[in-house]
């Protein structure tokens, strides 16, 4: 049975439960990150990349639109760091199982970039280790 991607990824966010995450992320998945050049492969690092933002992201976070289709969706959302606005979508698709095969996430306005890079260096770096 195929899993309800976008419900179960709400689900995963409200309960910072990691299981729900696991589930829903494919072994080949590509993870673009509005701050890092090249594309993370994989599900390790995309759970990763996923789980420091959540806590770097969590401030105020709220989606404030999603488009959704078949195996596709684009959410926007809303949060702050350290007193910025942020503003961003992620751009999610998934296989006919449900689990996600592509993340991509973009961001506004350039100091919240700039904010975002620092804050995720130092999650990562404290994941890493």
């Amino acid at each position: 049975m195929a899993i309800d991607t976008i419900s179960t990824w709400h689900q995963y966010l409200e309960s910072g439960d990691r299981a729900l995450l696991n589930s829903l992320i494919d072994e080949d998945c590509v993870f673009y990150s509005p701050v890092v050049y090249s594309p993370q492969r994989g599900k390790h690092i995309t759970m990763m990349y996923l789980l420091a933002a959540a806590q770097v992201l969590k401030t105020g976070f709220k989606y404030a639109k999603e488009i959704i289709n078949d195996r596709h969706a684009v959410l926007e959302f809303e949060s702050e760091i350290d007193g910025k606005y942020v503003n961003g979508i992620d751009m999610i698709s998934w296989d006919e199982s449900g689990r996600i095969t592509e993340f991509k996430v973009m961001v506004r306005p350039l100091q919240a970039i700039h904010a975002i890079h620092a804050k995720m260096g130092e999650m990562l770096s404290q994941m890493k280790n």
